[in-house]
């Protein structure tokens, strides 16, 4: 969860908020909250690699299942390209940037080709990295600059309710991935014990960063200058005496791109593995490898796909649509668990409720070109399952 965004979502939801930037980090960990308590419900009782596209499968019926797969792996397909980028931007000249982010998938593709302990124990690093470097610069930032408490205020003439609820669809996606175990459920040892309880601590940890970071960069820049920033825990650095660490800032954005790009690939691949089981994508890349119980066929697929993408096309400004796809991902998963019978259930029926009208409204407040292109691709996806049915 702990990735890119939290290095970069801060600014556009300050623009968007103002000085009500802290209500709309609330509304999207609400509603971050009610998606992960129907994730986990669910995935206690399928745990199978897949997620919500078997959980829309089995409670709502195939075409929910696909609908919420097809949205997940092409939206994250192109987050993976993006966040490869990011990555190489962080990195490298501009020159070398496009064969550095194919090379950090490559990479990364051959650690989840080795089974899901060596993702486990990558990401364990990268995580111990984004947190140190977030660490050294909140402390820097606190210690170093002008603390103005008035950036905590919310004086209505500069917050509008569109506003808070719009920072709060951009400030969601920093949470993105939360559930992203739940894709991997063959793979987790005691899946009925340990998702459900993995799934909210992880929500709840990484809150807690989220909030620090957050209360920091209106205390040292105030949301004004927070609004214009590009890059703003650097731009907290730089405002005072510990400029000199902003290259912490720098690794630890690095790092967490990598970070949410390992995930990526691993949930892409699992959630590939489960629909081409359905048929719903090519059966031959349902393949799982016989030593290291990885879909290896499918990662190695996903990883031509985004290799090619980011050696070709620029991606970084024209992803909303993967916004789109990742609310209509939740919102089957909150219509899945609503329908869960009562000794499945772990959490009450209102969370779900929640859930579902969230993201319906905080997709309703995406600029219109990434709503009607996310309507596009779950349509063309739409065509394309109806047209292998008769085909079939």
């Amino acid at each position: 969860m702990i990735g890119a965004g939290v290095f970069a979502v801060f600014a556009p939801a300050a623009r968007a908020a103002g000085a009500g930037l802290l209500i709309g980090l609330a509304l999207a960990a609400a509603v971050a909250y009610c998606n992960a308590t129907a994730s986990a419900q669910l995935a206690a009782q399928y745990p199978t690699s897949g997620g919500t596209y078997v959980y829309g499968r089995e409670r709502l019926g195939p075409w929910w299942g696909f609908l919420a797969g097809w949205g997940f792996v092409v939206g994250k397909t192109a987050s993976c390209a993006v966040m490869a980028l990011t990555f190489a931007a962080y990195t490298v000249p501009a020159d070398w940037q496009r064969p550095t982010a194919a090379a950090a998938v490559a990479a990364l593709t051959a650690v989840n080709y080795r089974g899901v302990t060596r993702t486990a124990w990558l990401t364990r690093i990268i995580v111990t990295v984004v947190l140190l470097a977030l660490a050294v610069t909140v402390g820097a930032s606190l210690a170093g600059g002008e603390v103005e408490g008035s950036g905590l205020a919310v004086p209505a003439a500069h917050t509008s309710g569109y506003g808070v609820l719009q920072s709060a669809g951009l400030l969601f996606f920093a949470f993105a991935g939360y559930a992203r175990i739940a894709t991997m459920g063959e793979e987790v040892r005691d899946p009925e014990r340990t998702i459900p309880r993995a799934i909210p601590l992880a929500l709840f940890l990484a809150l807690g960063v989220y909030v620090v970071v957050a209360v920091t960069l209106l205390l040292t820049l105030g949301p004004d200058r927070l609004a214009a920033s590009t890059a703003p825990l650097a731009a907290s650095l730089e405002a005072g005496r510990w400029a000199a660490l902003v290259p912490v800032a720098r690794v630890g954005a690095a790092a967490a791109c990598l970070g949410a790009l390992l995930g990526l690939i691993a949930g892409l691949g699992r959630t590939g593995l489960a629909m081409a089981r359905e048929a719903d994508l090519p059966r031959w890349l349902a393949a799982v490898h016989p030593r290291h119980h990885v879909p290896h066929r499918a990662e190695v697929v996903l990883a031509v796909v985004v290799c090619a993408v980011v050696l070709t096309v620029d991606l970084r400004g024209a992803v909303g649509f993967s916004s789109f796809g990742v609310l209509a991902y939740y919102f089957v998963a909150n219509l899945a668990a609503f329908t869960q019978p009562a000794e499945r259930r772990r959490w009450p029926r209102a969370l779900q409720i929640g859930g579902a009208l969230g993201c319906l409204v905080l997709a309703a407040t995406l600029p219109w070109t990434s709503a009607v292109t996310g309507i596009g691709v779950l349509a063309a996806g739409a065509l394309y399952r109806k047209l292998r049915l008769r085909a079939s």
